[in-house]
């Protein structure tokens, strides 16, 4: 006869098994500029505002939604492989307009990490439970040698990402939203999971189609 706790236990591994499959990232805020429906650009670069520690991610999320905006119809360069790390940190406004506009580019689309930091969590233990009835005495030698899983910390790693789509022509911000994801596996998960959270969030909005 299998116990309550035994079949309890699997259940737990079960769920948690699901839980794990499922997505870290989850959309936290979102705005879309008045009459904005189905935008259409002719080129598009995608700027990673990330630290040098963060190339990976940078270099990840910028292909990514390369990747997605040429899926949907519209040409788009990364800011990493086409200019390099650095270069929009030593022209100005202006100057930087104008290089990209001579690049026939009339959008962009920045990708800003705002925030990442870990997370300390206390895990309780737990004790196993066999349901009874028991005489006394085995009640008495259940509970000298019952099942103890002691409380253990776990540490997560936590990111808060910003995307802004900008109308150049027009100079005007026409899309804006905010993740948080919670350990994802890889920079290659994460800039998946954001990318398919964000496109989710535009079609909805109908920002595009």
């Amino acid at each position: 006869m299998k116990s309550i706790y035994s079949i309890g236990f699997a259940t737990t591994l079960f769920l948690s098994g699901l839980l794990s499959a499922c997505s870290n990232t989850r959309l936290i805020s979102s705005w879309k500029a008045p009459q904005t429906t189905d935008v259409k650009f002719d080129k598009v670069l995608v700027i990673g505002l990330m630290g040098s520690k963060d190339r990976m991610l940078r270099e990840n999320v910028e292909q990514t939604m390369v990747e997605q905006l040429k899926a949907r119809g519209m040409n788009a360069g990364s800011a990493f492989a086409e200019y390099g790390p650095k270069t929009f940190e030593s022209i100005d406004e202006a100057e930087t307009v104008k290089l990209l506009k001579n690049k026939g580019y009339d959008g962009a689309f920045t990708i800003a990490l705002l925030d990442k930091s870990k997370e300390k969590k206390y895990r309780p233990g737990m004790t196993g439970f066999y349901p009874g009835p028991y005489r006394f005495w085995g009640y008495y030698r259940f509970m000298n040698t019952r099942i103890y899983e002691p409380g253990y910390y776990t540490v997560s790693n936590n990111f808060m990402l910003e995307a802004n789509l900008y109308d150049l022509d027009a100079d005007k911000l026409i899309y804006s939203a905010q993740t948080t994801s919670v350990d994802p596996a890889s920079p290659q998960s994460l800039a998946a999971e954001f990318s398919k959270k964000i496109f989710g969030d535009m079609s909805k909005k109908g920002v595009i189609n």
